[in-house]
C-alpha cells in the first residue's frame, strides 16, 4: 500500500486503482473488525497527501499563525472565525477549508512561507492557535459579523472592489460575500 498526492491507493488484493473513499466503503462493509486498522491507515494517508504530513488540527493552527500571528490573539480569533464560517457554508472540514486552492496564501505552492510552515508550530502563539483549531466549531462568529472573506489593509483584491467590510480588526478587513 502507498499514499500518493492524487489520493489513490494500491492494494495488492485489488486489481485496479480505486479512490480511497470507495475502497474504505468496500473494506468496511466486507469485514469492519478485521480491516479497521487498515481503514484508519488509508484515511490517514489520504489526508496527508495534500497536508504534507500535518494533522488536521495542525493545518488549521498553521493557517491561523501564517495569516494572523502579527495581529495578536484577536486577529487570530478573527481568522479562525472566517474559517469556521466557511466550514458551515461550504460543508467542509476545517482542514479542507484551509487547503482549498488560493484561499489561504500560505498553502499556495509559490508562497515564500510554505517551506517554513512547520516552524510556526513553535511560535509563542502556537498553543493559542492549536486551541482555536481544536474548538473551531464553537467560535463566536458574530465577532467578525459572520464574515467569510478578509484581506489586509495593504492589498485590494478583485473580489473586494465595491464591497464594504462588515468588520475591521487590526490590519484586516472582513467581508460577508
Amino acid at each position: 500500500m502507498r499514499c500518493t498526492g492524487s489520493r489513490t491507493l494500491a492494494l495488492g488484493s485489488f486489481k485496479t486503482m480505486k479512490t480511497y473513499k470507495t475502497t474504505i466503503l468496500e473494506i468496511a462493509s466486507f469485514s469492519s473488525w478485521f480491516f479497521m486498522p487498515l481503514v484508519i491507515l488509508i484515511v490517514f494517508c489520504a489526508t496527508q497527501a495534500k497536508g504534507e504530513k500535518y494533522t488536521p488540527q495542525e493545518i488549521v493552527a498553521i493557517t491561523i499563525l501564517a495569516e494572523a500571528r502579527g495581529e495578536g490573539k484577536s486577529g487570530m480569533y478573527a481568522v479562525a472565525c472566517v474559517m469556521s464560517q466557511r466550514m458551515k457554508e461550504r460543508k467542509k472540514t476545517s482542514a479542507q477549508v484551509c487547503l482549498q486552492p488560493y484561499q489561504f496564501s500560505c498553502w499556495n505552492k509559490n508562497d515564500p512561507q510554505r517551506p517554513h510552515l512547520r516552524k510556526l508550530l513553535k511560535h509563542k502563539l502556537a498553543p493559542y492557535a492549536m486551541a482555536l483549531a481544536k474548538d473551531i466549531k464553537s467560535l463566536d462568529l458574530t465577532f467578525t459579523a459572520k464574515a467569510n472573506h478578509y484581506h489586509t489593509k495593504r492589498v485590494s483584491p478583485y473580489w473586494s472592489k465595491g464591497k464594504r467590510p462588515v468588520k475591521i480588526i487590526g490590519n484586516h478587513l472582513f467581508f460577508k460575500l
